[in-house]
């Protein structure tokens, strides 16, 4: 089992993970507050300033996904990796235009969660049960992406073992994440936050400078790789389509992806949790100023894919292709604090999803529909325990789910997720959908998004419109422009009474 095990590099990687997950348990002491309260265990008591909101929402952004995921897809297939790229560029003019309004708006009502506005604005507790629904759901894929990516890491350093034995490490991360995320809620991801990023920027600038040094720089990198892509269009008789720039069939997909990626990233739970938990507004507009620093780490971090190309890496699972670049490129000691950096950038994120869904859960399907009358404390215990049972689930998404692409966690995530942006953004807005509009939507846009994601072999994000492979589109703007028809005419048909809610659109 640790025959092949790589023991200096395993040895730094151990400590650092120690190391956060002691900051884990002690952040229940930072920024003193009654933890058995869940605006104080799950939002942190909104009192995060622009500097810890700046870590923890790229923290919560940038992830294991980041390091391992997109990679991947670029050492696949090329240039059509990159649309993480314009996709985490347009996220920023939604964050500064939308989320003070939201923020506002929940700070001034008292709302906890997203589900906790859609009531408000429309006093309808289907259309929040579905909110909630949507993102505990989405939230699945997405922390099992960064268990994967932590998974891959530990496979890296050497530890080989079958049956119940091949999860061990992965589990032991899994329970110590689940202990000081219980403890001490959304403090624990933000102070760790400090730490995953400082060391990701280390990572990325060593291997931007180092790793090019030793191939040659970035022309003989690219070379490589455009020859190892072509070879591999041409060996496949055309069935995979592979290169340094994108091919025809694939502009669709690649913008599609990036809009539809944008406009469901901050309708997830553990981001909105993440920015409802800054102090202000004012805040959350320097963030969305000052985060695109991260889309440039982004760019570099994509170019790893090829710079595997180049450095000799052959692999059958291009999940595997950044760990291997970093242990043929760096010294162990370095290989493994780069591991440690990655482990950590799935543990941060995976925290905050966990509290942004059990949020989710206690505030808008347990109080609503069974427990009404819970007080705060309980509703924070519940919210805890939730917390444990997201992970799981989590857990039996790896399990079960095939993929051929941890990336495509993400994206199944995001067809989810799409659908709630009506009711999210359109009603910080207008007037013009009601409840029953856009709940009639999301069971069309739920509906049609899942149908076409079910593929043959595995869940796949793409589908072609009419059969034509120039109109491959991402299923959640397919399913989205449904939601939003259906929306409109049932909106049309049975406008919003204002007596139902508390319109809070002019907030």
């Amino acid at each position: 089992m640790i025959d092949h095990l790589n023991r200096p590099a395993t040895a730094v990687f151990v400590a650092f993970f120690v190391f956060v997950s002691l900051l884990g348990f002690v952040a229940a002491r930072w920024k003193r507050g009654d933890l058995n309260d869940l605006h104080e265990w799950g939002l942190g008591g909104r009192r995060f300033g622009s500097v810890i909101s700046w870590f923890l929402i790229g923290g919560d952004l940038y992830t294991a996904y980041t390091v391992i995921a997109v990679p991947s897809v670029v050492y696949a297939i090329g240039a059509y990796g990159f649309f993480a790229i314009p996709y985490t560029i347009l996220i920023y003019p939604l964050l500064y235009v939308v989320f003070p309004k939201l923020w506002a708006v929940t700070h001034r009502h008292g709302y906890l969660t997203a589900g906790d506005y859609v009531y408000g604005r429309y006093g309808n507790r289907w259309l929040e049960g579905a909110v909630a629904f949507t993102g505990i759901l989405a939230t699945m894929p997405y922390i099992a992406l960064q268990l994967i990516g932590m998974e891959r890491v530990i496979k890296a350093l050497g530890f080989a073992a079958e049956g119940w034995m091949a999860h061990l490490p992965l589990g032991v991360a899994f329970i110590l994440l689940a202990l000081y995320t219980y403890k001490s809620g959304l403090r624990a991801p933000a102070m760790i936050a400090f730490v995953k990023d400082i060391m990701i920027y280390i990572v990325v600038i060593a291997a931007i400078v180092i790793i090019p040094a030793e191939l040659g720089g970035y022309g003989a990198i690219f070379d490589a790789a455009g020859a190892v892509l072509d070879q591999k269009s041409i060996a496949s008789g055309g069935k995979i389509v592979a290169g340094l720039t994108l091919a025809p069939v694939q502009i669709a997909p690649f913008i599609t992806l990036a809009i539809g990626s944008a406009m469901a990233l901050f309708m997830y739970p553990h981001a909105v949790t993440g920015i409802l938990s800054a102090s202000g507004g004012r805040a959350i507009r320097a963030n969305a100023i000052t985060l695109p620093a991260y889309s440039i780490a982004l760019i570099l971090i994509a170019l790893m894919g090829y710079m595997a190309h180049a450095a000799g890496i052959k692999t059958d699972d291009p999940q595997d292709a950044v760990p291997q670049l970093f242990l043929k490129m760096f010294p162990d000691w370095f290989a493994g604090f780069a591991f440690a950096s990655i482990a950590i950038g799935a543990l941060v994120p995976a925290a905050i999803m966990s509290i942004g869904a059990a949020n989710t859960f206690a505030r808008n399907l347990w109080k609503p529909l069974v427990n009404p009358t819970i007080d705060p404390r309980n509703e924070a215990a519940l919210a805890k325990f939730m917390s444990l049972l997201v992970k799981v689930g989590a857990l039996l998404v790896i399990l079960f789910m095939p993929t051929r692409f941890a990336l495509d966690l993400q994206l199944l995530g995001g067809i989810w997720m799409i659908q709630v942006f009506p009711a999210i953004v359109c009603g910080l807005f207008s007037r013009r959908f009601s409840g029953t509009g856009l709940l009639a939507g999301w069971v069309i846009g739920m509906g049609l998004g899942t149908y076409l994601a079910w593929g043959p072999i595995a869940w796949t994000p793409l589908h072609r419109l009419f059969g034509l492979d120039m109109l491959g589109l991402y299923n959640g703007l397919i399913a989205l422009a449904a939601n939003l028809g259906v929306a409109f005419v049932v909106s049309v048909l049975l406008p919003q009474d204002e007596q139902e809610g508390v319109l809070i659109s002019n907030g």
